[in-house]
């Protein structure tokens, strides 16, 4: 197994997409595909699960993945050793996050690390913010902007950027759903509820609505809080997105914010690594940035 090979392995392991690692690396599909099935078969095992609508990791290759990862971090450092008085790092660092984190507590880290590491290739990808913790567990991304669970793994290091509270929104329209909030006293029993199927702002809902010893009355559970605010105005239901998301969706002058009593908790926002990734100079200065815009 050459360090090319190496290369394109850990490329796809990341991507999940012969395509697109195709043409990142310069490589046609088929090309990589029969790259990968000679690396199959040196190894004795199979690295991927494929069919026509899917690629997915086999144990094996997820210890590959890690195995190649280490080999690239060790050739950093060991370059960066040789070149002391030099900053310009080299390499490339895998960031997942929703749009909205992309657009918002990123944008000025964005910035900063480019104009001070400009050789360090940033591979976005963006996602539900519930699957963030899980890309840094399973090796699939470097970084991660997410909502701090509460309880962090141990092995997982968070940065706070910021604070932003939960807000249960309601349509505009006339519509049955406005004429259910629209008096003084809310009969949550009978509010049709738009909520994430899973992450902290449910759980933060799931223990709000138990607080109020009412079972929720739920329309839809849906992956994403920008889907929420989409059906919220709409006339659905009543969901429940942090302000941050709220604030930059182009759908907010279409939903109405409702004062709910108790308030439910706020969401801290920080940048996530697995503790072991943050050896890698390219990470570790992704992370030292971070930390210039953190809250103080």
């Amino acid at each position: 197994m050459d360090d090319r090979t190496l290369e394109l392995f850990f490329h796809l392991s990341g991507s999940l997409h012969f395509g697109r690692t195709g043409n990142a690396c310069n490589i046609s599909p088929s090309a990589l595909s029969r790259t990968i099935q000679r690396l199959e078969e040196e190894l004795g095992v199979q690295l991927f699960v494929r069919d026509k609508r899917s690629v997915a990791l086999t144990e094996a290759g997820a210890r590959l993945r890690e195995f190649a990862r280490e080999r690239f971090d060790r050739w950093e450092q060991f370059r960066e050793s040789l070149s002391p008085g030099d900053n310009r790092l080299q390499g490339e660092i895998v960031l997942y996050c929703s749009v909205t984190a992309a657009e918002t507590v990123l944008s000025e880290i964005f910035v900063d690390y480019r104009r001070r590491h400009p050789d360090v290739h940033i591979r976005l990808q963006t996602g539900d913010s519930a699957d963030a913790i899980d890309r840094i567990l399973d090796g699939s991304a470097d970084l991660t902007v997410a909502a701090r669970p509460d309880v962090l793994p141990k092995s997982v290091d968070f940065l706070p950027l910021a604070t932003t509270p939960l807000l249960f929104i309601a349509p505009r329209i006339a519509c049955e759903v406005s004429d259910l909030v629209s008096g003084p006293e809310l009969h949550w029993r009978a509010i049709p509820m738009i909520l994430a199927d899973r992450a902290l702002s449910r759980r933060r809902v799931d223990e709000w609505f138990r607080g109020m010893r009412v079972r929720p009355n739920i329309y839809a559970e849906v992956a994403g809080h920008e889907a929420i605010i989409a059906m919220v105005r709409l006339g659905c239901g009543v969901g429940v997105v942090p302000k941050l998301v709220l604030d930059q969706s182009a759908l907010r002058k279409e939903v109405r914010v409702l004062e709910v009593d108790p308030p439910l908790a706020f969401y801290h926002v920080g940048v996530c690594a697995f503790r072991r990734r943050l050896q890698s100079p390219a990470v570790r200065a992704f992370w030292e940035v971070s930390s210039l815009f953190g809250e103080l």
